[in-house]
């Protein structure tokens, strides 16, 4: 199955993704469209992670506000994981915003033209108090389609370099930029701080990811022992894993440092139970609860 298609067509590459996998093999096939990948499964990917990050912040709010709010976009395409989360925050913001300025929220969510579906989308009000969320990101192949699209940047890191203990900076420094590397004052506008300000920037070896998000990819591993490797090594710096597929592979099993959670419940379920889990225009999102942070 596919990580996703690119948006434009080229005369080496077919339409099928299995295809180009058979024909090119997946390193390849991405080093060949790295610079112009994108993921046709936007749509459901950001509704997914609309939804998920609603249920996580009603039932982690008090514990948000204290710390940095750290995202870890893995394998992370052209951004499309990071955009969703930076325009949840946004939209969040806009919400609080419109809420406080106006007395109210300035939405009709209860309205009966409003469905309960459409609702379950819609951002919290996130006040000021909450920082930018401090994105970190990696692919070996499309940093350059990362840039692009979201003007961050993204280490080339394998899913074997974060086995062994390889995490990227923060996404709003050049990859080899030295560490002293202040994000330009401009970076800090309510409207461009998809970088997040000075303040708001921890460093990833002594703050737990709150989440690491793998769209499309994680799949791709196809050695059980391997994707062992990665996600206990991700168990021991992350506290949620999400998992954006168009199915429900792979199998993540007991003893590899996660859980499966139940997102509507906000409890732990068995590996194999398909409850709490989310299915948006053909978008599958598992989540997984670190045991090890």
């Amino acid at each position: 199955m596919s990580r996703g298609n690119r948006d434009a067509s080229s005369s080496i590459l077919k339409s099928s993704m299995r295809d180009n996998y058979t024909e090119h093999g997946v390193a390849e096939y991405y080093k060949k469209v790295g610079a112009t990948y994108r993921n046709p499964h936007f749509p459901g990917a950001k509704a997914c992670l609309y939804i998920w990050l609603n249920r996580w912040w009603r039932m982690r709010q008090p514990h948000i506000y204290a710390k940095k709010f750290m995202v870890f976009d893995m394998a992370c395409g052209a951004g499309e994981a990071t955009v969703a989360v930076l325009e949840w925050w946004r939209d969040g913001r806009g919400a609080y915003n419109a809420r406080h300025g106006k007395g109210r929220a300035d939405d009709d969510s209860d309205s009966e033209d409003t469905s309960r579906r459409s609702r379950s989308r819609l951002p919290p009000p996130i006040s000021s108090d909450l920082p930018v969320p401090c994105i970190l990101a990696s692919d070996p192949y499309t940093t350059q389609a990362f840039h692009t699209r979201t003007t961050l940047y993204a280490h080339p890191l394998s899913f074997k370099d974060i086995a062994e203990g390889k995490l990227p900076e923060i996404a709003s420094k050049p990859v080899g930029a030295p560490k002293g590397h202040s994000p330009d004052s401009s970076y800090t506008s309510s409207e461009t701080s998809l970088r997040g300000s000075k303040s708001s920037i921890p460093h990833p070896d002594t703050n737990v990811i709150e989440m690491v998000v793998c769209s499309f990819a994680l799949h791709l591993i196809e050695k059980p022992s391997e994707l062992f490797a990665l996600l206990w090594e991700l168990s021991l710096k992350a506290r949620w894993l999400v998992v954006l597929a168009p199915h429900k592979r792979p199998e993540i099993k007991d003893g590899w440092g996660w859980c499966k959670w139940d997102v509507d419940t906000w409890s732990e379920c068995r590996m194999t139970d398909p409850v709490g889990e989310l299915l948006e225009e053909r978008v599958h999102c598992r989540v997984y609860r670190s045991l090890n942070v």
